[in-house]
């Protein structure tokens, strides 16, 4: 797979570009570059130059940080679907994380330069950009909150939650099944916890009645998960 993909509905997949029109998304194709890289490629690190930003085709390619002491802190894990490295772009600022591949991974690569002149140029995809931000934002303060003001029980299952959503969207159903394609270790990383207390808290949502593992599917009491992820709207 080398060429360049030109469907509206498949760049409109992408948050960022999902208010495109047509003519805006034949610019972006025009810029893309297809690229591929083996597991365990670090794409690049904090404090490198931000002048490229990467559309996820294929694979699954984690967002990181070493702290002082040797330890990594997961960011995000991205998956096809997902974009990331456009805030160094859109800000002029270095590289905030480390990029790695987990998995073999396929992506566009899309320059900085040329993605700045097609936003310079078109204020209504300036505007879709910003929103896309904004989500982003609140994502993320989404995130600190739960790891700042939840016991970690609330914390996994919000998490269970926030996966569901990337697949069924805010309307989730009464009971969907999760493969997950992290690990305890990935998800501890995310969450702010150790492996075993993550085992731990993932075994008491099974005996609550939250979820029912079964050969890598996990089976979600969407309702369950809920009153757990927010007990005092319970």
């Amino acid at each position: 797979m080398n060429e360049i993909n030109r469907s509206p509905t498949f760049w409109r997949s992408f948050p960022i570009f999902e208010e495109f029109d047509k003519s805006t998304i034949a610019e972006l194709a025009d810029i893309a570059t297809y690229r591929k890289w083996p597991a365990g490629t670090v794409i690049f690190q904090r404090g490198d130059e931000g002048n490229y930003m990467i559309v996820v085709i294929s694979g699954r390619i984690k967002l990181s940080l070493i702290t002082p002491q040797g330890r990594e802190l997961m960011l995000r894990q991205h998956e096809a679907g997902a974009i990331f490295g456009e805030m160094a772009v859109l800000d002029g600022q270095t590289r905030s994380a480390d990029a790695t591949t987990m998995t073999a991974s396929e992506g566009y690569v899309i320059g900085k330069k040329a993605f700045l002149d097609i936003v310079t140029n078109r204020p209504e995809a300036a505007e879709a950009v910003i929103r896309f931000l904004c989500a982003q934002l609140r994502d993320t303060t989404e995130r600190l909150e739960t790891i700042a003001l939840y016991d970690l029980n609330a914390r996994v299952a919000r998490f269970f939650l926030a996966t569901l959503r990337q697949i069924h969207g805010n309307e989730l159903p009464e009971s969907a099944n999760l493969r997950l394609t992290m690990s305890q270790t990935d998800i501890a990383g995310v969450l702010g916890a150790s492996r075993p207390k993550v085992n731990r808290a993932i075994q008491w949502l099974e005996e609550s009645g939250a979820i029912k593992r079964n050969e890598g599917i996990i089976a979600c009491k969407v309702g369950r998960l809920q009153s757990i992820a927010d007990p005092e709207e319970g």
